[in-house]
């Protein structure tokens, strides 16, 4: 599936190597400018080489991956992983916003049960109690 004389688009081997679900996503995310090729903002249509530096920025999360294979066809995970590296810094980085992540939604939980009619009208007697 690697071929060093190959040249493959942005998009296509951020599909490929799943870090998005669809082409058009990937597409969508390196014309939103979420995809820094390089250090340098890309379109679609870039070819991506060995050893390029990619910054993928998706939903909170950042990776910053060097390419270490090319690949235009989507395979399986364990081939996927095998066309990236992603940078120590990143993963230290992405393992510290989880982390906060989760002490900020450690004191949300969900309620034991659903609320019954007494609880149903205790709630609604509250807030009309404000108005």
């Amino acid at each position: 599936m690697t071929d060093e004389q190959e040249q493959v688009r942005v998009d296509k081997w951020l599909w490929a190597a799943r870090f998005f679900k669809t082409r058009g996503l990937a597409s969508k995310a390196v014309s939103g400018g979420r995809v820094f090729l390089n250090g340098q903002r890309c379109k679609p249509s870039k070819v991506v080489g060995l050893n390029d530096i990619l910054v993928i920025h998706k939903d909170e999360v950042e990776q910053t991956v060097t390419a270490l294979g090319l690949s235009s066809k989507r395979g399986p995970a364990t081939v996927a992983r095998t066309l990236y590296q992603e940078t120590e810094e990143s993963v230290k980085k992405r393992e510290e916003q989880r982390k906060l992540r989760s002490l900020f939604h450690a004191g949300q939980g969900r309620p034991a049960k659903r609320p019954g009619k007494r609880d149903r009208r205790k709630i609604k007697e509250f807030i009309r109690k404000d108005k």
